[in-house]
């Protein structure tokens, strides 16, 4: 518990002092327009409260991902807690920052355009290709994920803590609803329809991270702490590197944090506020998943090994399931679990929201007018729903990888940046460095490759990646310093 309780204090004492560096670093203005009031186009470039963007934000990049997945990676022990508090702080704050940011700086625009700026055409159309087909299938996937918890959604009346059979009719009514509410929250104004439902579905989602960690913490579980590091194991011995990395995203670093981005870039009234939008929506998320990743180590009496029977019964919902009735009871447990049906829904419509502003800006077509968004929405809800209608999920497999190597193109991007605009750029290239060389490991050793190397000859390949990149960084951090002797010898 000693643990879990400093690492939150850790995270929120990062927003003040490491956020705050970061701030710095970019340079935020608070005398520079935004492009909510340069662009404003009452649709996409809207001035928002401050809150809202921030709840929006939240929304947007949480999802289930600090849900389920710190729940899986809660099998890694205090591994888990390790990433996330290291990895939201200097990894997955900064590359929400600074995706946010710099698509402020550039007039809102998407996340492959500002890419391609930076680190030329290649990157540019790789990222467009990337977080399109990212973005995709997270939308259809939170189509039918909530759908099918809907559809099996009931009380439970057996006294075993469990729902179980349906009240709420079948998967297809569901998947019918969540379609027309994706569509028309696609092509309206930002603020007429998410800026008004995100409030509520942030109370409901904050109310379960709130109680669970409250009951948590009264009935004192015995959470592992750090000093366990070493001799807690994976129940199936997976390593540690590079798994736990892709197995958390959300709560520590996700690509798909960057396509979302761009969408309150262009709603927020003063540069200023993207510490509060962008690295505080981070910080909070990673506190979610601390909190999941804690409940799934210490919930259940076999440890790990009884949350990997669980995992194994029904993924990380029936975990949340149990965990949610068993602390909250019934009433408390449906809201609980209400929350992990709408997190997704808040996510799965601004996937679909960003799709369309992802290629609008690849094809320069101003969207103030709604002939223009539907002319591009129409055809992404169309091949949306086909994918629903087969069989995906060996593409699926690919979502994991998919999702850190657009991260790890994200951080680059700012380094980039940062370089170009003459300021500290290891903030973004030392994640993006470690991120690199995870995803080289990942490539030789995951299932979803042919390579099925050994650990030892992945952790190598990954070593010399980092190194190789390191060497680069330095090269540039020499050449910047004598551009700089150079100049003010002029001077």
């Amino acid at each position: 518990m000693i643990t879990f309780i400093c690492a939150v204090i850790v995270l929120l004492a990062a927003y003040f002092t490491y956020g705050r560096f970061v701030e710095k670093t970019f340079g935020a203005d608070q005398n520079r327009v935004t492009p909510a009031t340069t662009n404003a186009d009452g649709v996409d470039y809207v001035p928002m409260n401050t809150m809202k963007v921030y709840l929006i934000q939240f929304l947007n990049i949480a999802g289930l991902g600090p849900i389920f997945g710190p729940i899986m990676g809660a099998l890694y022990g205090p591994a888990a807690f390790l990433w996330i508090i290291v990895g939201s702080i200097f990894a997955g704050g900064v590359h929400d920052y600074m995706s946010g940011m710099m698509s402020v700086r550039t007039g809102g625009i998407s996340i492959a355009e500002i890419s391609g700026d930076y680190l030329g055409e290649f990157s540019r159309y790789a990222m467009l290709f990337i977080s399109v087909i990212l973005l995709l299938f997270v939308g259809v996937v939170f189509i039918v994920g909530p759908a099918s918890l809907l559809a099996n959604l009931t009380f439970d009346t057996s006294g075993t803590g469990v729902f179980e059979g349906t009240i709420f009719g079948n998967k297809s009514f569901w998947v019918a609803i969540i379609f027309a509410y994706y569509f028309v929250s696609t092509i309206v104004p930002v603020d007429k329809v998410i800026g008004k439902v995100y409030p509520f579905f942030g109370a409901v989602l904050m109310f379960m991270a709130v109680g669970v960690a409250g009951a948590m913490i009264v009935d004192g579980l015995a959470i592992p702490e750090l000093t366990d590091i070493a001799r807690v194991t994976h129940p199936a011995g997976t390593p540690v590197w590079p798994a736990l990395f892709f197995t958390i995203s959300c709560g520590a670093l996700s690509g798909f944090h960057a396509t979302q981005s761009p969408l309150m870039a262009r709603t927020i009234k003063n540069e200023t506020l993207g510490r509060r939008v962008f690295y505080g929506a981070m910080i909070t998320e990673a506190i979610i998943a601390m909190i999941w990743a804690a409940v799934g180590m210490a919930y259940f009496p076999e440890g790990l090994n009884g949350l990997s029977d669980v995992l194994t019964q029904g993924g990380p919902g029936l975990v949340v399931n149990k965990v949610a009735v068993g602390y909250l009871g019934v009433s408390g447990g449906l809201l609980a679990i209400l929350g992990v049906i709408v997190a997704p829904i808040t996510s799965g419509d601004t996937a679909f929201r960003s799709i369309r502003l992802t290629i609008s800006d690849r094809l320069k077509m101003p969207q103030g007018k709604i002939i223009n968004r539907l002319i591009i929405a129409v055809p992404i809800f169309v091949i949306a729903f086909l994918i629903t209608k087969i069989g995906f999920k060996s593409i699926w497999m690919y979502f994991t990888f998919s999702n850190q190597l657009l991260s790890t193109f994200v951080l680059w991007t700012a380094t980039a940046y940062l370089y170009q605009h003459g300021r500290n750029f290891w903030i973004s290239a030392a994640p993006g460095v470690f991120m690199t060389a995870s995803l080289v490991g990942y490539i030789l050793t995951a299932k979803e490759f042919p390579f099925g190397l050994s650990q030892e000859i992945a952790v190598n390949s990954g070593f010399l990646t980092a190194a190789a990149a390191m060497l680069l960084l330095i090269k540039m951090t020499v050449i910047t310093k004598k551009s700089k002797h150079n100049d003010s010898c002029k001077s």
